[in-house]
């Protein structure tokens, strides 16, 4: 019998250890919308703050233009990576707004939906240097959880966009597969 070919690593969101993330440069957190990725994200970035390491987090929802910019805000983080730079969509202004940067120097998280590409990936240890450490995470939530975070934490304001968003999550994810590029799967329950 073949053996088969190492996959990512699948572990429960309550059993995650945030150390096993130490030592990245860069740590790319994608699922889709309700997962728990800018939870997570904030989560890893207080324990590399109280280790002195001063991370900055990049949010796709800076970069997405609008509701349907699912596809749009992906592709923007590696262009975002090699300039070190970008401007941030402002959602109740309906358009980008002010150029902030992200620092070379600093470890670095990217959250959303659409963190996690093969382009995205290589920009990523382009960012990261020789030397630097790129980890990816995949999170895996139940539709109906996901909804009802999602609802929760943005309201009214999302919900007539729900079905707008899973649309093209479905389109983008069937393309990239992000699950098989990613380190580690976290199942969030």
């Amino acid at each position: 019998m073949a053996a088969r070919p190492r996959g990512p690593e699948v572990i429960d969101a309550a059993t995650l250890d945030p150390g096993a993330f130490d030592e990245a440069r860069v740590l790319l957190v994608d699922g889709r919308s309700g997962a728990g990725k800018t939870e997570l994200a904030a989560r890893l970035a207080r324990r590399w703050g109280e280790n002195g390491r001063e991370p900055q987090t990049l949010h796709l929802d800076e970069l997405y233009p609008g509701w349907d910019g699912l596809a749009a805000g992906s592709r923007a983080v590696a262009g975002v990576l090699g300039t070190g730079s970008y401007r941030r969509y402002d959602w109740f202004a309906g358009g980008f707004a002010e150029r902030l940067a992200i620092d070379a120097g600093r470890p670095l998280i990217v959250e959303g939906c659409g963190a996690l590409t093969v382009a995205n990936l290589a920009a990523a240890r382009r960012w990261a240097g020789p030397a630097g450490t790129v980890r990816a995470l995949w999170l895996e939530c139940p539709p109906e959880l996901r909804r009802a975070r999602a609802l929760g934490r943005d309201g009214d304001s999302y919900a007539p966009h729900w079905d707008r968003w899973a649309a093209q999550e479905e389109a983008h994810y069937a393309e990239h597969r992000p699950w098989e590029l990613a380190d580690q799967i976290v199942r969030v329950r």
